[in-house]
């Protein structure tokens, strides 16, 4: 597994040839009627991004680090550890299209909230998941989610973190959008790490 850690580490450094770093760090979520974010955490944030842009009525995905301390990390900061980021991704969405309950429904179902300070093959509380609400009505709809699991009796424990949003740094550019610039490293990192098998097998339902 710490293979494949450096694995995806050497993939994101061989796009820093193209690296542009957004400064951005606004967590509000926008009072545009057409347009909310939500912020997640999911384990690698190519994946989890990759996820939600398959989802009707998100229009956008950013990744980027969350929940930390260090203003304005970088990749390789953060991957290391040490500055309490976790790699997390900004939807940005339509609520009349899709709401908020429903996103993280959706989240819920592309991770394994049964694993502490890790995703997959990925390991580190860099990696651990994560849902960070931006106002009451979001906690509210967070915590009922997280209780209506609890009650399900599908698990025991749930390890995901559930906290009020701090800053969100957008990841470097050669981050965004990874598995569509570069298809074939993404797949293979996505396969080799087991995340679409342990999803499977953790909520007995194939992926979409």
């Amino acid at each position: 597994m710490k293979t494949l850690h450096y694995f995806k580490v050497l993939l994101a450094v061989a796009g820093l040839a193209i690296a542009g770093h957004a400064l951005s760090a606004d967590v509000s979520a926008t009072s545009d009627a057409n347009r909310a974010t939500a912020i997640f955490a999911g384990g690698c944030f190519w994946c989890i991004e990759s996820d939600f842009e398959k989802l009707k009525g998100v229009s956008e995905v950013e990744s980027g680090y969350t929940a930390g301390k260090l203003p304005n990390p970088s990749y390789e900061q953060v991957s290391r550890g040490g500055t309490g980021h976790t790699e997390a991704v900004r939807v940005i969405y339509d609520p009349k299209l899709v709401s908020y309950a429903a996103l993280v429904e959706y989240f819920w179902r592309h991770i394994d909230p049964t694993v502490k300070d890790r995703q997959f093959c990925d390991a580190g509380s860099q990696y651990r998941s994560g849902i960070y609400w931006q106002n009451e009505a979001e906690r509210q709809v967070v915590e009922r989610s997280h209780q209506a699991l609890l009650n399900s009796g599908r698990f025991k424990v749930i390890h995901t973190e559930l906290a009020p949003a701090s800053a969100f740094w957008p990841a470097e550019e050669y981050h965004q959008d990874y598995y569509k610039k570069n298809p074939i490293r993404y797949n293979y990192y996505r396969a080799s790490c087991g995340r679409d098998a342990r999803v499977a097998e953790v909520w007995g339902e194939k992926r979409k």
